[in-house]
Parts: structure tokens; C-alpha cells; sequence
């Protein structure tokens, strides 16, 4: 029962092992590419599961006391927030953690360069347009692969419907 609150490592080296290795798991998902964050498989998701008992001992450095466990999830915590309002705050952080969107459809032709900066192929992105109920490009004014995987996509029907819209689309691109 005493080993429950007597911990063996200070506070703050759980502190810097905690912050350490919560941005190092974050830096290497982010570069692992966004389609992989919005459409964990099988394989991603038992990488994701094995990365998080990979890392429990660099984090805890062999401190299995509750103390020790409750003091590291504070500080996961409120790493996360401060990401969370650095994210907010700064272009320069939210585009280095989060991504950016990249037009991937432009009026019915797939941009294979696109994809190929996402490492996503033409099937890939024929699934995610599938899920969203179209089956041919020739239908898409417009896709746009989100910073966390997901695919939002204008119709061409849409412009044609809501001709006022073409203005907010063209600026919305110009950032992608």
C-alpha cells in the first residue's frame, strides 16, 4: 500500500519525460501524413497501441506509483491544453501540428501532385469520395483533404444551384 504514493523519480523529471515524449509521439504522427490520423486501419491502429506501450516506461522511468501516474497525466494534460491555445493563437503552430488542407480535386480532375504530397493514392481517394456519396470526379467542382483526414467536397451542382457561393469557394482554394 505505501509503494501506491511513494514515487522514485522527482516531479519534474516525470514532468520533462512526460512533455518530451508527448512531442515526440505528436511530431511523428504528424508526420505520418493526415490521411492516416482521419482513416486509422487495422495496421495503424495496433501502431498507435504499440507506440503507447513503447513509450509508458521512457515516460514513468519505471515509477509505477499513483502519485507518479496521476502527477504524468496532469502534465499530458495540460500540455494538451497548451497546445490547444497555441494552436488557437498561432498560425505558425497550428499549421506545424495540426497541418494544413490541400486541394486534391479541382473541377473533376484528381491532382495526383496533391496526393502525392499526402502519399495518398487515386483508391485511397476514391474511397473517401465514395463515403461521401460520389462516385464519379466529374461531379466535383472541388475536394479538399482536411488537416485531419477528412474529405469535404463541393459539388459542381452546388455552384450551379448557388451561383453566390463561387466567391467563397475561389478564396477558400486560394488558401489550400
Amino acid at each position: 500500500m505505501q509503494d501506491l504514493f511513494q514515487h522514485s523519480i522527482s516531479f519534474g523529471d516525470l514532468a520533462i519525460r512526460g512533455v518530451t515524449v508527448y512531442l515526440a509521439v505528436l511530431v511523428l504522427l504528424r508526420i505520418s501524413g493526415k490521411k492516416q490520423m482521419g482513416q486509422m486501419g487495422p495496421t495503424e491502429f495496433v501502431a498507435i497501441l504499440l507506440i503507447s506501450n513503447a513509450v509508458q516506461n521512457s515516460m514513468n522511468g519505471g515509477d509505477n506509483s499513483l502519485v507518479g501516474g496521476l502527477w504524468l497525466a496532469m502534465v499530458l494534460i495540460g500540455l494538451s491544453a497548451l497546445l490547444s491555445y497555441l494552436t488557437f493563437r498561432s498560425r505558425f503552430f497550428s499549421e506545424f501540428f495540426e497541418g494544413t488542407p490541400r486541394l486534391v480535386i479541382h473541377q473533376g480532375h484528381i491532382l495526383k501532385d496533391a496526393l502525392r504530397k499526402e502519399r495518398m493514392s487515386v483508391a485511397e481517394l476514391k474511397t473517401l469520395m465514395r463515403k461521401q456519396g460520389f462516385h464519379d470526379c466529374k461531379e466535383i467542382h472541388a475536394a479538399i483533404l482536411e488537416s485531419d483526414g477528412y474529405l469535404s467536397v463541393v459539388r459542381i451542382q452546388d455552384l450551379k444551384d448557388h451561383p453566390e457561393w463561387a466567391n467563397d469557394i475561389r478564396m477558400d482554394l486560394k488558401g489550400t
